[in-house]
């Protein structure tokens, strides 16, 4: 007679499967274990096989009928009499069939203990049938939120009600499906050089997109997984409280996916059908950090080689969020890195890890934010200070009193030009005579998408062209220039493009400048100035990066304003 343990079973693997060491280790040794937790479960986390892989195994090794999660969902489920923290614990699913007869779907036909509970249930026999860990769990979500709790269930207090539920969702979000799912994103958001992945559930189920070069793209959701043990899971690997999904809650994690290390940081948001999240990928492997690859033009890099070694005043970085800001300044912080020089830096987050550069991260629970941190920078006999973003009028002026007392500032704005950080910084509450001793320039910049090199197209501009859209002449291009216009590959994913690049403007503080800077003057009037003493701005300088090839004309228009 076959022995039908889990042990034998786990035995069984090992013959009719080539695993590594490391695998059959781990399978003899859950094959070996003597917990009363689930012993199955424990071979399958162990093994290499896939939820429907390991049940068809365990259906052909105990010679039991095996169910899809189509025939599972089309059942008459039969949930009276069992509490929710059971049926998810033991992973059975019991069901009435046609001929009023009992059936149960289980993952672990060896836990004749809930076998038998499920007989006392019924008070009659009950047929057994194999099904996935995946496709139980998938099932009994569904139809444990469609029915309602079993009898017993609503004979708990809400307290201990909800209790059991955060436990079963830990459980759940702790198995091996759930793991593996969100692994899977993390996986696809890397090939796909995702900056982020967005997690969000809706009526119709969960939605998955990952943003790839500054635009969301809709990924396959984790099939079978319910969308708040995937929330659930991300939360643990944040270290973010499960319990709590009321309030918005941030958190980060270092994970290690493929051959890569990855700092991510995590941000939930209660909404209408349960809790969405959004994970920034910060890879720690980000390359060089080198003033060619930031997309300056000849002069712009001249003017900013120029203004990095000066010894003090402030240099601002401007743009929305999203623009590449960190990284021109992460840039520029890896130029100024020299033993020479003490560099301080207060960030929210720390997002390029710069080895010789003191970096915090502001804090403001316990009171470190920008402002406390630039009040201790220059304390701390630094050469250069760095802060994150100029938010408020005492940051503000921390920061031009440590530009006007010999120390060269870095920090960023959110305005849309470069000229407008003037007007900006004077709102704020800067005086106009110490803004025009400090401010050396300002940077303001976008980030366009690069057009993959094996699949662009060349495209000759015609007279239809500029009749069908205006702005073309107004940029100055003219009928028979051979631009190029994007067409898709299997390298990019079928978008036409594969990577960004920035697109610059550089406000540099020129004697005529520096005269009309005062209270209320107009940031035209300032962009006008600069543009004549040779500032070339970001919409010449988009279209010079489409004239050479490099980007289209859509992405142009649509990072870019026509002044």
């Amino acid at each position: 007679m076959r022995d039908l343990s889990a042990e034998a079973f786990g035995q069984h693997l090992l013959q009719k499967h080539v695993l590594p060491a490391r695998t059959r280790a781990q399978i003899e040794k859950a094959g070996r274990s003597t917990t009363p937790a689930r012993p199955l479960r424990e071979l399958w986390e162990a093994s290499e096989l896939s939820a429907a892989e390991f049940a068809d195994e365990v259906s052909d090794y105990w010679g039991i009928a095996r169910l899809s999660l189509p025939q599972l969902l089309a059942a008459t489920a039969c949930l009276d009499g069992f509490s929710r923290r059971f049926l998810r614990e033991s992973t059975i699913f019991p069901t009435r069939d046609g001929d009023g007869g009992y059936c149960l779907a289980v993952a672990d036909p060896s836990d004749t203990a809930a076998i038998r509970a499920a007989e006392i249930v019924f008070g009659a026999p009950v047929e057994i049938a194999v099904a996935s860990f995946e496709d139980i769990a998938t099932v009994l979500d569904q139809r444990i939120d469609a029915e309602g709790a079993a009898p017993d269930d609503s004979l708990r207090t809400a307290t201990q009600h909800s209790e059991d539920d955060i436990e079963s969702l830990r459980d759940l979000a702790s198995g091996a499906p759930v793991v593996r799912a969100l692994n899977d994103l993390l996986e696809r958001a890397v090939e796909l050089r995702a900056s982020d992945i967005h997690i969000e559930p809706f009526r119709a189920g969960l939605v998955v997109r990952m943003r790839v070069d500054g635009l969301l793209r809709a990924v396959t959701a984790p099939s079978g997984i319910p969308p708040q043990a995937l929330i659930s899971r991300v939360k643990i690997l944040a270290g973010l409280n499960i319990a709590e999904r009321r309030l918005p809650q941030d958190g980060a994690a270092r994970v290690r996916v493929s051959r890569a290390e990855l700092d991510i940081r995590v941000a939930t948001m209660p909404t209408q059908h349960g809790e969405s999240a959004v994970i920034r990928l910060l890879p720690r492997d980000r390359g060089l950090l080198e003033m060619g690859k930031l997309g300056l033009s000849v002069r712009d890099e001249a003017v900013m080689t120029r203004m990095l070694a000066l010894p003090h005043g402030m240099i601002v970085v401007t743009g929305p969020t999203g623009s590449g800001k960190t990284t021109t300044l992460a840039t520029i912080l890896s130029i100024l890195n020299e033993p020479t020089r003490k560099i301080l830096t207060i960030e929210d987050p720390v997002e390029y890890e710069i080895p010789g550069i003191n970096q915090s991260q502001v804090k403001p629970a316990i009171g470190l934010t920008f402002a406390s941190a630039m009040r201790a920078f220059v304390r701390q006999d630094p050469d250069v200070i760095m802060v994150g973003e100029v938010r408020d009028a005492e940051t503000a002026h921390i920061a031009i009193h440590a530009a006007l007392t010999g120390h060269l500032v870095l920090t960023t704005l959110h305005t849309e030009t470069a000229a407008a950080a003037v007007p900006r910084l004077i709102d704020l509450g800067i005086e106009s005579f110490l803004l025009r001793s400090t401010l050396r320039a300002v940077v303001a910049q976008r980030l366009v998408r690069i057009l993959c090199d094996r699949c662009k197209v060349p495209h000759q501009l015609t007279a239809e062209d500029l009749a069908a859209d205006p702005r073309l002449a107004g940029v100055g291009f003219r009928a028979g220039e051979v631009l190029h216009q994007a067409g898709g590959c299997e390298r990019c994913g079928g978008t036409g493009y594969r990577g960004r690049n920035g697109v610059f403007e550089i406000l540099e503080m020129s004697d005529e400048v520096r005269k009309l800077v005062a209270p209320q003057m107009d940031s035209h009037v300032i962009d006008a100035a600069a543009i004549r003493g040779g500032m070339t701005t970001m919409l010449e300088d988009a279209v010079a990066k489409c004239r050479a090839g490099l980007t289209t004309v859509p992405e142009v228009f649509r990072v870019t304003t026509i002044r």
